[in-house]
């Protein structure tokens, strides 16, 4: 049932992945592009978990992975407020 989920949920992540990517490069907009990049990530790691049949918890790489992930999107929202103040 673990790998089961874990493919539920990559499978989730890479549909908003492709969701994001056309609509980046329909409005060639960087905060799309990056939430595409950060949810790719994500479903990855998902692959990657499920590959290693390991817990979440003994390896880094899972971690390193999700914080790449989570930087991309902290970085697109920032990014995206600091655009709108300036104009």
């Amino acid at each position: 049932m673990y790998l089961f989920l874990n493919g539920v949920v990559a499978m989730g992540c890479f549909v908003a992945a492709l969701f994001f990517g056309r609509m980046g490069k329909r409005t060639a907009d960087r905060f799309f592009l990056l939430f595409a990049i950060a949810f790719w990530l994500l479903g990855l790691e998902r692959l990657l978990l499920s590959w290693l049949n390991a817990p979440e918890t003994t390896t880094p790489a899972i971690y390193l992975m999700r914080l790449a992930a989570f930087l991309c999107i902290i970085f697109a929202i920032v990014s995206k407020n600091v655009e709108g103040r300036a104009r």
